[in-house]
């Protein structure tokens, strides 16, 4: 009874912190935490730190420690020469004991080992990267669906106005037709105005609980009925951003440019290990060994040796018929990781322009259809008041509540793509992480 009160009781808490109102930085950080995907992905980083260890590019020796133990039962006959009588011996056993350690060191390796423990620490690094790339991406999808959820929310409260307008527009004209100054087609006009308002807000609260919980998957928050409130009710666009600012951000900061960078390293590091081929190798190995062999039958009832033993041995591989082909094909590896370095590059910056060529679009769009939604609220009014004093018919009335329903609704989706726009010209350039702020 005690943990189902404590499991009511968190419950309740976990609810109650989640009816507040969040800021985005709060949902960013708790998917940060308790994402999945970013989950598997800091696991993969912490393999790769694992794995960049000396030993495991060969600095150190391999030692081993064996043991064994072998049987031999049997016997033996023999003929004399002499006489030609023969000698036999019972069925015996003989048994032997082996112990030993031995350890064996790679001295020099043509530089091998070094190009190893280098790539190591460079596909250490990597992984940091490509955690990061995770992660900007996240942010990034968490900002656009947090900000989609305010534009379902926004449309929802345009929604619920239209509705209400509808709904006093049908009592109106009720009320008309009561006396007669009102025909059955304004009524029935009006009746289908306002159902046709009230479907298209029902259809709007599946699409806010929809965007609501493509945002607790990303965070992944287990109850989805969760309620949730939110601290931003606008979409606020920054304005201030510079074409050539980011552009400099993205060839110093972009985290897949980066990434590149580190592939072409890495290409270097396997052409610097094809290389040692050319060089010798030194090896250097020792041990101690103990033996001991007990006999069933002869003299000698037993026989133990031990001892150490140790030794250099140096080669060189005069020919192997691949060489050749490897080095050439390290060194075409190291040309397409800097033609895809390239490549890249160029992509961005035509990503980047056409970002900010939307950017800037939607700007003036948004400029625009701020303006309209004045004249439309304007017009709104103005028919508002003639209808009710009779001299604007229902359907007229409706036309100017229908224009405004649309300038709020292209100056919605203005907002919302603009700020699409302006997230992913923070992602390119290496900067969504303002949004944690």
């Amino acid at each position: 009874m005690k943990h189902i009160r404590f499991y009511t009781l968190a419950l309740a808490l976990i609810t109650s912190c989640w009816a507040q109102a969040q800021t985005l930085s709060d949902f960013i950080s708790m998917g940060l935490e308790n994402n999945y995907n970013l989950k598997i992905t800091r696991n993969e980083e912490a393999i790769r730190q694992n794995n960049a260890t000396a030993a495991n590019a060969g600095y150190l020796p391999v030692v081993n420690a064996t043991a064994g133990y072998n049987g031999a039962y049997g016997g033996s006959q023999s003929q004399r020469r002499s006489d030609g009588s023969t000698v036999s011996t019972g069925s015996s056993l003989d048994n032997g004991l082996q112990v030993g350690v031995n350890a064996e060191w790679t001295v020099f390796d043509g530089f091998k080992i070094q190009a190893t423990y280098s790539k190591l620490q460079e596909l250490k690094r990597q992984g940091a990267i490509r955690t990061r790339i995770d992660i900007e991406d996240y942010v990034a999808s968490v900002t656009s669906e947090y900000y989609n959820l305010i534009q379902q929310k926004i449309r929802m409260k345009n929604l619920r106005n239209a509705v209400k307008l509808s709904k006093e527009r049908l009592r109106i004209v009720v009320e008309r037709y009561s006396i007669g100054s009102a025909s059955r087609l304004d009524l029935q006009q009006a009746q289908v105005d306002f159902n046709a308002d009230s479907a298209q807000s029902l259809k709007q609260h599946e699409l806010m609980a929809t965007s609501r919980i493509r945002l607790y998957d990303l965070m992944a928050v287990k109850d989805m009925q969760t309620p949730l409130a939110l601290q931003d009710s606008t979409i606020e666009v920054d304005v201030s951003l510079s074409h050539d600012t980011l552009l400099e951000a993205t060839m110093l900061l972009n985290a897949q440019l980066l990434n590149s960078k580190h592939d072409i390293k890495l290409a270097e590091l396997d052409y610097k290990a094809t290389m040692s081929r050319d060089y010798p190798y030194i090896k250097v190995n020792a041990g101690y060994n103990y033996q001991h062999t007990s006999y069933g039958a002869g003299d000698n009832q037993s026989r133990s040796t031990w001892g150490a033993d140790f030794g250099v041995k140096m080669g060189y591989k005069l020919f192997d018929g691949n060489r050749t082909r490897e080095r050439r094909n390290a060194q075409l590896n190291i040309e397409n990781a800097d033609l895809a370095r390239l490549q890249l590059e160029q992509t961005l910056k035509a990503d980047l322009a056409d970002l900010w060529q939307a950017y800037k679009n939607n700007l003036r769009l948004l400029s625009l259809e701020r303006e309209n939604l004045i004249t439309a609220q304007e017009n709104h009014y103005i028919a508002h008041e003639r209808y009710m004093l009779g001299d604007l018919s229902g359907i007229e009335m409706r036309e100017a509540q229908q224009s405004l329903l649309d300038a709020e609704e292209r100056i919605l989706v203005a907002q919302y793509n603009t700020k699409l726009c302006e997230i992913s010209l923070h992602l390119i350039s290496g900067g969504i992480m303002t949004y944690m702020k």
